[in-house]
């Protein structure tokens, strides 16, 4: 059996020992190199344009729980898939944040330390997104006074 053993700098003898990523990071940088593409792309061309060699089954693990979030999508062609970004880094993280709420029994608690927790910069950033997010919603559904489009 021809296993590597360790060395004094926590490496192997076939080279220096790569850092472990934190949680999520791949994912980021497999959304990443996958906007790159410009369009659909297989696991194979991810894999190759990622740095730090992953293995090809650990890029399809990684495709397949952003799949699983919703982060991107993928069309059968012949016997595997194409993968497409349904969403940037902002998108993902806000996934993660409705993950995260979606758990919890007591939203309203959670959204509230969460609110009491922003910066007043952000605070500032959400109120205006959120009065953004009821203007369009008055838009759609007619309520400001006029009668909602018949779609």
């Amino acid at each position: 059996m021809n296993r590597p053993t360790g060395t004094d700098d926590g490496g192997t003898q076939d080279g220096p020992r790569l850092p472990r990523r934190g949680q999520g990071q791949l994912e980021s940088q497999v959304l990443t190199v996958l906007r790159s593409a410009g369009g659909p792309a297989t696991a194979g061309w991810v894999q190759e344009h990622l740095d730090g060699g992953l293995a090809y089954t650990t890029v399809i693990t990684i495709l397949s729980r952003l799949y699983a979030k919703k982060a991107v999508t993928r069309t059968r062609q012949g016997r595997s898939y194409v993968w497409t970004p349904a969403s940037d880094e902002a998108g993902l993280a806000a996934l993660r944040m409705r993950r995260v709420l979606d758990g919890e029994r007591d939203r309203e608690a959670v959204l509230a330390r969460f609110v009491s927790a922003l910066s007043p910069g952000d605070e500032a950033r959400l109120r205006e997104l959120l009065s953004r997010a009821d203007d369009g919603a008055d838009d759609r559904d007619g309520s400001d006074g006029s009668a909602a489009p018949e779609g």
